[in-house]
């Protein structure tokens, strides 16, 4: 169990900056997102920074906090519009939606709090000019991070472990969202589309559709003539 500092100025209201945490078992403690605050503020695991309604604040909050060197991880709360204006200017670990399950919130907690060991560099998925780090829960495009969610972060990871293999959307729904998830399938049509819209225009058809079946994973052009060019070599 975790001890976590929500730093927030919806006091009265604070329960429903991430519901989740109401379902799990880590201590809070709620504090006012405000630099004055933070000079009384308890010892913490993990530092939560409500950004929902306030981006520029919490923002300047978090570079505060950076500048200040913090001694805990820091973790941006936002609502899904509120992603795109978040950069590594910030200066914060991780990023969660409000709206994120009690399993992705006490994932995100964990990773927040565990050491790092020498194996997590080699838990990397390399697929053209894409890497997912599995044991750090991100993955990376051309070397610029990409600010995705938990679970379009497993569901990439899931298909770019299982390149060219074609998935049903039931049991994408199954492996990646769990065989207790109540959601139709509409739900990976949805996730798919926010996923290939994070890629862009470049690299959205790595997750290609196959009509009246699913999705499968495309390995990237530039990988797939890396690939060639090493058979050729060996020849």
């Amino acid at each position: 169990m975790a001890a976590l500092l929500l730093l927030t100025n919806d006091m009265q209201v604070s329960t429903e900056v991430l519901p989740a945490l109401e379902l799990l078992s880590h201590h809070v403690r709620v504090t006012s997102a405000e630099p004055t605050a933070l000079l009384d503020a308890p010892v913490a695991d993990v530092i939560l920074l409500d950004a929902r309604r306030d981006l520029a604040g919490a923002r300047a909050l978090c570079r505060l906090i950076q500048t200040a060197g913090k001694e805990a991880p820091l973790i941006v709360i936002v609502t899904d519009g509120g992603l795109a204006a978040l950069s590594n200017d910030w200066g914060f670990d991780d990023v969660i939606l409000c709206t994120a399950g009690p399993a992705e919130v006490d994932a995100r907690i964990r990773l927040a709090t565990s050491p790092s060991t020498p194996e997590d560099s080699e838990q990397l998925i390399h697929s053209g000019s894409i890497v997912i780090d599995e044991a750090g829960y991100s993955a990376k495009l051309n070397g610029q991070q990409l600010d995705l969610t938990y679970t379009e972060f497993e569901l990439l990871k899931y298909l770019a472990q299982h390149p060219g293999r074609v998935f049903s959307r039931q049991q994408l729904l199954s492996d990646v969202w769990g065989y207790d998830y109540y959601g139709g399938t509409r739900t990976v049509d949805v996730h798919v589309r926010r996923l290939r819209a994070k890629l862009g225009p470049e690299y959205e058809s790595v997750i290609g559709t196959v009509r009246n079946v699913g999705y499968r994973f495309v390995v990237p052009a530039d990988d797939t003539a890396a690939q060639q060019s090493r058979v050729s070599t060996s020849s």
